[in-house]
């Protein structure tokens, strides 16, 4: 189990935050996974779980067993929330936690971080400069470490784990952002991350093809031919297991039974819905090539589902375990 406890944020928390939280304390409070904090204001947890109010997260486990820890934030939410009713005046609050979690996961205080779902647009709303959670705690890192960070998305549940090559861009973009080098990166980034941080000694990944078939030798584009291939070159000469473009329609079968550890896929739909089809509820979002470890559920802020008092923790306790499980990896694996 990992020495020390994890962090978790806030979230949004008129979203399902709250929820969730409590029903994966409830889950996990006497289970083998490490413990969590989590770090908010504690007024968002009345009525929900019992809960103490820590000033220090290495107090977490010794209190877990019989009430959720809250790190509280430096001052209180401005309002009450409503559960499915999203508020600009939250934001504030939100970004802090975020960045209360990426420091004590930087300082060694956490063992890693999972970050509860947010709304982009109510960060907007608030100035918020940045496209995600996953840049965001990437520049967080990158500022505190005074180090460049490539953060590579990469979703874990029904068996797969697919990294993704590029995320939130308009389908129409996504050829002229592919390019050889930056398909080596990634390549990189992900083989590292599944040798330290899933204990895998000798990784074996799949490209995805851009186009249909994998391009049939061009016929169907080139992408294939002249950034896809190239990539996996230079990546198999450098000792990384990693196939030429493979068809996206069966690759990930070819996952599923046992040929490839992981799947790095051209587009952000192509790469989420065998993941999400498997496992709607238990898939996880985990970001690789950061100094600490970061997980999230796989889902948004369900504002509905808050509403109604219906939200699932399935995400939320995957994210947990996986932190836990990838944190005590990274700690056998130092010198990897």
């Amino acid at each position: 189990m990992a020495t020390k406890p994890l962090a978790l944020t806030m979230g949004d928390p008129a979203g399902c935050g709250p929820q969730i939280t409590a029903n994966a304390w409830q889950a996990l409070k006497t289970a083998s996974t490490a413990p969590f904090a989590l770090i908010a204001d504690p007024a968002i947890m009345t009525g929900l779980c019992p809960a103490q109010v820590v000033t220090d997260i290495s107090e977490a486990a010794q209190i877990f067993a019989d009430a959720l820890p809250i790190l509280p934030l430096p001052e209180a939410l401005p309002e009450t929330p409503v559960p499915g009713q999203p508020d600009a005046a939250f934001a504030p609050a939100t970004i802090k936690s975020i960045e209360a979690a990426t420091r004590l996961a930087l300082s060694g205080s956490a063992s890693a971080m999972i970050t509860n779902p947010i709304s982009k647009s109510v960060l907007y709303s608030a100035g918020f400069e940045h496209p995600g959670h996953t840049e965001f705690v990437a520049s967080l890192c990158s500022e505190a470490t005074k180090q460049s960070v490539t953060p590579v998305m990469m979703l874990v549940g029904g068996g797969l784990r697919v990294a993704l090559a590029t995320i939130h861009l308009p389908l129409m973009q996504v050829g002229a952002h592919l390019s050889t080098d930056h398909l080596v990166a990634i390549g990189r980034i992900t083989a590292n991350a599944l040798r330290r941080d899933f204990g895998l000694t000798a990784p074996r990944i799949a490209f995805t093809g851009l186009n249909p078939h994998a391009g049939e030798e061009g016929t169907i584009g080139r992408e294939e031919i002249d950034i896809i291939n190239p990539a996996a070159a230079i990546l198999r000469s450098e000792d990384i297991q990693i196939s030429d473009a493979r068809p996206g329609d069966t690759v990930f079968h070819e996952a599923l039974t046992g040929q490839y550890d992981a799947v790095i896929a051209m587009t952000h739909d192509q790469g989420l819905i065998p993941v999400k089809t498997l496992d709607m509820w238990g898939g996880v979002n985990t970001t690789l090539g950061l100094p600490i470890i970061r997980t999230s559920p796989d889902h948004g802020t369900a504002y509905g589902a808050a509403k109604s008092g219906t939200c699932r923790p399935d995400s939320l306790l995957a994210a947990l375990k996986l932190a836990s499980e990838m944190a005590d990896n990274r700690a056998r694996n130092a010198d990897v």
